[in-house]
């Protein structure tokens, strides 16, 4: 038995509740997970708000993707993405369901190791938006000497691509608020404010011209200003502006309608973001953690848009 948040209804955070829960033993190809850290993302409140559809059959809905932890029991032919996982492995867990628990049992291909350098709380938040990172960066073949603009590059997403580029050999200009501007400078990103004149103040700083458009907010300015600076449509691409994108012809990417799912590139791109982590190129950032009977205040702060990082449950 464990402690786990489900939705028991759709709408607003209010319907989070937490609930006592039976820990199913691990079957053929499966592991159960003490969880230490479990991540928030927007996708999660979508489901219970009736975004994607309201089947009272979902409910009780139990929520999160992805998780770090300790994994507790193993089948014996619990096997990875990169190899065996055992009994006290550390492990982060991605494409699961449930994982808002103290434990959960999962597939054992959903589960890699985890980097011994990041936190647990690291740890459980960097698989969507890294993977969602690195599926933007293969999609518009971003290499050494481009220059990319990155749209909210201090959010998850951006923040996790701008690293991504660099380490490629790119050049990152990213639009976010002044607040955030000194802090984007560490990461090697040349920060421009959002706003009347975004165009302008892009060509600036990259007179050369700018080869990659990365949207990852999907305003109205975000997709004209793309639409401005890069010449090749194919190398703008967004997660966001699902609207926009067929008209425009630029690359929609994702899950929602008409998006590419890029389900061989993510799942490749999670090695490749622990194998950067573990060398120390790729930083987490997490803004806020909250306990299990915190998530509805937990969910408030992600729906906001404006947490500065992952927020995360700690069970």
């Amino acid at each position: 038995m464990t402690q786990a948040v489900v939705a028991t209804a759709f709408g607003g955070p209010d319907v989070l509740s937490v609930v006592d829960v039976d820990v199913p033993e691990p079957q053929a190809g499966e592991v159960t997970i003490d969880v230490r850290g479990a991540g928030i993302n927007p996708v999660d409140y979508k489901f219970y708000s009736g975004a994607f559809g309201s089947d009272q059959s979902q409910l009780p809905m139990h929520l999160g993707m992805e998780v770090s932890g300790v994994v507790s029991a193993a089948a014996p032919d619990a096997q990875g993405p990169a190899g065996p996982v055992a009994v006290d492995d550390e492990v982060i867990g991605f494409g699961i369901n449930g994982g808002y628990a103290g434990q959960v049992t999962v597939p054992a291909s959903a589960v890699y190791p985890k980097p011994v350098n990041l936190s647990w709380e690291q740890a459980a938040g960097l698989s969507l938006t890294g993977v969602t990172a690195y599926h933007l960066l293969e999609a518009t073949g971003v290499s050494s000497g481009d220059t990319v603009l990155i749209h909210a590059v201090s959010g998850g997403v951006g923040l996790t691509a701008a690293q991504l580029a660099v380490e490629r050999g790119a050049r990152v200009i990213g639009t976010a608020s002044e607040s955030r501007h000194e802090s984007l400078r560490s990461y090697g990103v040349v920060p421009v404010a959002y706003g009347d004149g975004l165009a302008d103040r892009v060509r600036e700083v990259a007179p050369s011209g700018v080869d990659v458009a990365l949207d990852t907010v999907g305003t109205d300015e975000a997709v004209d200003v793309s639409l401005e600076l890069v010449a090749d449509r194919h190398r703008i691409a967004t997660i966001a502006a699902f609207g926009r994108a067929p008209e425009a012809g630029i690359q929609l990417l994702g899950n929602g309608p008409g998006a590419d799912p890029g389900e061989d590139i993510r799942s490749r791109g999670r090695l490749v973001l622990t194998g950067l982590a573990s060398e120390g190129k790729l930083d987490v950032v997490v803004a806020q953690t909250f306990p299990l009977d915190r998530a509805a205040d937990a969910h408030r702060l992600v729906a906001d848009g404006h947490a500065g990082g992952k927020v995360v449950l700690v069970p």
